[in-house]
């Protein structure tokens, strides 16, 4: 399965015609958008950027707010950050609001993206307090967690509300 996106503005991709397929939502924030189709076919945009799915639960038409964390990985990192994903717990799957994650392998140079879904912004920010959220990253940034060497650049994170699920 892959997952592809396009990028631009609310009124240009809801015009796309992918975005009345039933394998598409379409996500916006302050003004920028997102166009997202999960699907076994080829890339349906022009200007999109492709995903292997590695790991993926739950269904994105389930959520109402999707965070996705852009995470630049080096060549050379690359097996072990996902090894890593692989043997993750699980513990944002147990948390109310959940809607699907889904953990993306970029086909080129774009950054590894793990996209979660949520039923409301209120339920993603429970989960960022909860004590299931520190355990799941209580790693990050010691000798336990991956290596800083891996990441070839920062990371960052983009907030979208759902706003179509064809």
């Amino acid at each position: 399965m892959k997952l592809y996106i396009t990028y631009g503005t609310q009124h240009f991709l809801e015009n796309l015609p992918e975005a009345s397929s039933d394998h598409s939502i379409l996500l916006e924030s302050s003004g920028d958008a997102a166009l997202i189709a999960e699907l076994e076919g080829e890339n349906p945009f022009q200007e999109g950027h492709g995903y292997e799915i590695l790991n993926a639960r739950g269904q994105l038409k389930e959520g109402s707010f999707a965070v996705l964390n852009h995470i630049q990985v080096t060549e050379e990192g690359k097996s072990l950050f996902e090894e890593r994903f692989k043997q993750r717990a699980g513990l944002v799957e147990q948390e109310s609001g959940f809607a699907a994650i889904r953990v993306l392998r970029p086909e080129e140079n774009d950054p590894y993206i793990v996209m979660t879904l949520w039923k409301s912004q209120g339920d993603f920010t429970s989960w960022q307090q909860s004590n299931a959220y520190a355990e799941a990253h209580k790693n990050r940034g010691t000798g336990s967690g991956l290596p800083q060497t891996l990441f070839s650049g920062p990371s960052f994170v983009k907030e979208y509300d759902v706003v179509s699920k064809s």
